[in-house]
């Protein structure tokens, strides 16, 4: 597991991305999980993610809707499958509107850009 913290902050929300090879449903809900461990994940707002299978795509925008479809575009623009990569934000107190998606948008590219 590759985590990246501090990669973006926003009036306040800040975001960190990770994430490792995966090759299941399951596999991605024991990552989370492994990811939540950390007390500092586990107390975040938002744990989206996105995962591309031979069988195709799982998400979960974990209450930022659209958000894992975002990750999935880029995944699939990518070909990168068999990948989990999760986009984290701790809510500044401040709506980002639109700029939420650039945010995530950005972090996954963060991620692709280190492999």
């Amino acid at each position: 597991m590759q985590v990246f913290e501090g990669v973006i902050s926003d009036r306040g929300s800040k975001y960190a991305v990770s994430g490792g090879p995966c090759t299941s449903a399951e596999e991605a809900r024991a990552f989370i999980k492994d990811l939540c461990r950390r007390k500092k994940f586990a107390k975040a707002t938002h744990n989206t993610w996105g995962l591309l299978l031979p069988d195709g795509p799982l998400k979960n925008d974990d209450g930022e809707s659209g958000a894992g479809m975002v990750i999935v575009r880029m995944l699939e623009r990518e070909g990168l499958t068999g990948h989990i990569i999760t986009v984290t934000r701790w809510y500044g107190g401040k709506h980002l509107g639109g700029d939420r998606f650039r945010h995530v948008q950005d972090a996954v590219r963060y991620y692709l850009d280190r492999l």
